[in-house]
Formats: C-alpha cells, structure tokens, sequence
C-alpha cells in the first residue's frame, strides 16, 4: 500500500513538475503596433491625398479667398507675440462666439485694429460643492470695451470662422491675473 502512495505521489510531483515547466509566463505585451513617425515622403503623400480630397479643395479654395487671406494676415501681425509668449493688449469686443461656435468658452477682441476670437476651451461643471465653474468665474466678470493683456502659445484658424483663434492662456486685467490655463500633469 506504501509503494501504490508513494508512486501515486511521485507520479503526481512528477505532472505538476512538467506542467510548470512547460507553463509560459503571461507576456504583458501590447497588441497595439507602435507607429512610426512618417517619413518626409510619406506626409507629402498623405498631404496631397488629403489635397485631393473634397474636404482638402475646399480648404484650398478658402486659403485663397479674400476671406483666408484676412485671417492669414491678421495671424501674422501677431506671429512675433505667440512665438515669445509675449503680452498683447485686447480690448474685449464680444463676451460671446460667432453663432454655431463649437470652441467652449470664448470672447472676441481686438488686437492691433483685427478681430480674434480668444478661446479658452470647453467649461467644465461642478468643479465645487455649489456647482460653479470657478475656472473661469472671473472672465465671465468682463464686459465690452474692457481693456486686458493676454498671452498665448498658439493661434490657429478654420475655414467655418472669419477670424483666426487665439488659445487664451494667460488673461490679465488692470494688473490682476483673471486667468492662467493650468499646466497639463502626468504627459502630454
């Protein structure tokens, strides 16, 4: 009886023996591909595709109408202020967007004699135990003709606006910060 147990036992050491062996650890590797970044070649290619495209044409042709050209100016008169970061003085002509906006919160003001839409995102609620946007409590405390410095990393335009889009980053009035967007955390 001592010699079936032991054979027993050993048999069973034995097949849980080969079955670890032949167990693979779990390789946490991700299915995605990791994408390489395109070659000079492969953007001009995509770029002509999408040129070619009905969306791509339509662009095209707004670039070249009198109404592209105005904001393709007005974006250069303020280039120089983006690229240092750099104050701009605006005065707040609009406390709303052009109707059919989708660029969340914005205004329109002046900058050097042309319009911009100063855009600061979406709003978010329910940043507080009074379900409040405090983020940009004190931009909705401007009115028309009220004079404020404004600094921004980026300026950008779309066909569906007739004027070019300020990201709003920083928003001073009478030497007051009234806004100043958060910096991102944890990546891009």
């Amino acid at each position: 009886m001592k010699q079936i147990i032991y054979t027993l036992i050993l048999a069973l050491v034995g097949a849980s023996g080969l079955v670890l062996a032949n167990h693979e650890p779990a390789k946490e590797t991700s299915k995605k591909s990791i994408s390489k970044p395109l070659t000079i070649a492969e953007r001009k290619a995509a770029l002509k595709k999408w040129e070619a495209s009905p969306d791509g044409v339509m662009f095209k042709k707004w670039e070249a109408s009198p109404a592209g050209q105005k904001v393709y100016a007005a974006e250069a008169k303020i280039r120089k202020n983006i690229g240092a970061f750099s104050n701009m003085e605006a005065i707040v002509t609009s406390l709303s967007l052009p109707a059919g906006s989708r660029l969340g919160f914005g205004i329109m003001v002046k900058i050097n004699g042309e319009d911009y839409i100063l855009s600061f995102g979406p709003e978010k609620s329910g940043n507080n135990i009074l379900n409040t946007n405090t983020e940009f409590e004190q931009l909705h405390n401007l009115k028309v003709k009220d004079k404020i410095i404004i600094r921004s990393h980026s300026v950008s335009h779309a066909p569906k606006y007739s004027y070019p889009i300020v990201a709003g980053d920083y928003v001073e009035q009478d030497h007051k910060i009234i806004y100043k967007r958060a910096l991102r955390q944890g990546g891009c």
